[in-house]
This record gives structure tokens, sequence and C-alpha cells, in this order.
């Protein structure tokens, strides 16, 4: 099976180019391009990923001392630093925006056959604040002495796979994210309660969806009529009512479910909002439970694929890394689960990164090595913890 071929070339099978030409030609991203094609940018730019490069120069260094197999890999012809550094500067970041979410439908429709029991669509809607020297990334600005950008991330629960990704400045409050959002009939949505905005999250009734969020202390809310409730299983009370407070009522003028919990492991107590009256008060708390699944997300991008060094400084080069991580991720998954490989994310991503210049057939790579010695958990393993 794939006798020859090198690692990177194999996992290049699993991209689809056909599409990512049809993008390429909707954006003219090979306009008056010779030999450094929006595809090779592309393959450059996974290569530096799954091998996890610090630096541009770092990345063209390890090309260079394999320029002889650059063609059996698919990257083409010589890769300068100027070139590389030129294309990610000037051309169009949204032809690696459209062909990522290629990729998240992609690997979503995968995943959600391989979680074909699940009833219902979870997902969890949160951003994840990346920092930058704003001497450097002078067009970043944050606060006065400090450059960032956020990366708003909706995360699909079931496939572990994020289904939206939104990238603004740091200083861009979470909530006016929620515009972008479009929201699936019959899907729970998991908020923390900084996006507790009330004429927003009224949308999402309107579209028959459902969300679940944490309430505030100061909210303001009567009591119409409450539930019986089994005190053991840790919630204090469930309650449908209505919001008072003159701004909120008139942003939310329908009824609410307010449900009191109480956290026996970590000693806390959370009030959640959900517009859902049927799901049991327990199963509205493993609801916000599963929200933990994103921040666990968020610190494994940050720790294994490269979205906090980057290699350039212009807001076009950071946008496309950032989808280029994300078209990486995705691509790890469609590949695990098309090859039936069971390992973690993680696992595969360090075994991959040694092995891109190996002519082993990819499945064989994990089947010679007992892993079980990893130090490093799978976010999804440690998704045990509560709240």
């Amino acid at each position: 099976m794939n006798q020859g071929k090198y690692v990177f070339a194999q996992l290049l099978a699993f991209l689809p180019k056909r599409t990512f030409d049809g993008i390429v030609n909707k954006y003219n991203g090979n306009k008056y391009v010779r030999h450094f094609t929006c595809w090779n940018q592309l393959l450059c730019m996974i290569f530096g990923q799954l091998t996890n490069r610090d630096s541009l120069r770092d990345l063209v260094v390890t090309l260079e001392a394999h320029d002889k197999k650059s063609y059996h890999l698919g990257i083409g012809k010589r890769v300068t630093r100027s070139n590389l550094a030129k294309a990610n500067q000037k051309r169009d970041y949204r032809i690696f925006e459209d062909f990522a979410y290629h990729l998240i439908a992609i690997a979503n429709t995968k995943l959600s056959d391989q979680n074909s029991d699940a009833d219902q669509k979870i997902y969890a809607f949160d951003s994840s604040t990346i920092d930058l020297c704003l001497n450097v990334f002078w067009w970043a600005k944050f606060r006065k002495a400090k450059g960032g950008i956020k990366l708003h991330t909706l995360f699909d629960i079931q496939t572990q796979i994020p289904s939206f990704v939104h990238i603004t400045p740091a200083n861009t409050h979470d909530v006016k994210a929620m515009d972008q959002l479009i929201y699936e009939v019959g899907a729970y949505y998991v908020f923390d309660r900084g996006y507790l905005d009330f004429e927003r999250l009224y949308k999402i009734p309107n579209c028959e969806a459902y969300f679940v969020i944490r309430a505030k202390a100061n909210m303001k809310f009567k009591r119409m009529y409450s539930a019986k409730v089994d005190k053991t299983k840790g919630v204090l009370c469930d309650q449908i009512g209505k919001l008072t407070g003159f701004y909120t009522s008139k942003n939310y003028p329908e009824k609410l479910r307010r449900i009191k919990y109480y956290d026996n492991e970590n000693k806390r107590t959370f009030i959640f909002l959900t517009n859902n009256m049927e799901t049991t008060a327990e199963q509205i708390a493993l609801l916000y439970k599963k929200r933990w699944q994103i921040e666990l997300f968020f610190k494994w991008i940050k720790q294994h694929l490269k979205i906090k060094s980057f290699w350039g400084t212009s807001e076009n080069a950071v946008r496309i890394q950032i989808y280029t991580a994300i078209t990486t991720y995705c691509l790890v998954a469609i590949v695990a689960q098309e090859l039936k490989i069971n390992r973690s994310t993680y696992e595969i991503l360090q075994i991959l990164g040694i092995s891109l210049l190996d002519k082993t057939p990819v499945n064989e790579l994990f089947k010679k090595t007992d892993y079980n010695n990893v130090n490093e958990l799978e976010y999804k393993q440690l998704s045990i913890k509560l709240f």
C-alpha cells in the first residue's frame, strides 16, 4: 500500500485538491504566479504545522535540507524564505479560510456518522485570546502596550471538531461574535456567562434551537412556578419564570428556566438559564459540564499547533497560519477516521511529525509501537473535569 510514497505525500491524498483549485480561481490566487502556487504554499504551511516549526526561517531551512524530495512531497520547486513570506503577506487569506471550512465540513460529516447514536447536536461557543507583541504586530491593537487577536470558536462536542472559527481584534467583546452564528434547528448551544446578552439569546428559540448559559448574580428574575427536585443529585431548585429587568424583559419577553445546581466536588453553586423546558435539570447541568471541552481544545491547539508564534507579521499572514492550523487539525482527524487509527490526536501528530519523510504506509506507523507511556493526555480524556 502506497509503496514508495512519502508519508507526507500519502496525507495529501486526503486533501481535495480540485476543491482547493476552485477556491483559488474564485479569488485569482495564482494570478501572475509561475512556480510557487497557492497549493505549494498550503503544503509548506501544513508541513510546518505537522513538524512544529518555530519560525519561517526554521521552516525554510528544513525544506531546503530536503530539496531533492520536494517534487515527490508535492511542494514543488525550491522554496525560498522570500517567496513564502511574500505569499503569506499578499495572497488572499480567504482562500485558506474557505478551504479550512471545507475540511471542517468533511471532518464533521465523517465523525458525525461515527457518532450517529447521538440524538441532538451539542455546540460550545467561546473565545481565546492570542497575545501578540504590539511592536511587531502593529495592526493588532489591544491595550496601550499590548497586542492580540481573539479566536471565536463554535466547537462540536460530539465530533470534537470546530464548526465555526471567527478571528477579531482582541478588544472585540465576545457577544458580538454571536451575530455571526447560524443556529441549527434542535441543536444545543452552551455559553459561559460572558455571553449573557438576552437580545442575542432570544434569536436562538426563534430558530427552534436551545441554549444553556450561566446566569449572573444580579439578574432580576420572577419565579412563576417550580418543579420538584432531587437535592441528592445536586439540583437545589428548578424554576420557570420571566425576566423583570427593564431592558432584559424587553429583549427576552418569553419564559425562561432557571436551575440552581450545587457541584459537590468543587463545593460551588451554579445558576443556569435555558429555554428548554423538558430536559431534566441534571441533564442541563451535564450539558454545561461539556462546555469544558472547548477550553481543552484551545489549550491543546495552542500547545501542539503553531497559532501562538507566527511566521509572518502582517494580519494576512497571521490569518493564513491560523486557518492552515485548523486545516491540519481537520486533516489529522480525517486520516484517523479513514484509516481507523485508534490513537489520540496528540499521539498521531507526534508520530506524523517525525515520519513525514519515511516511506512507510501511514496505517502501519501506528501498529508497531505501544504509546501507553505517552505522558500527555488527549484533551478528550481530560474532559472529566466538571466546571
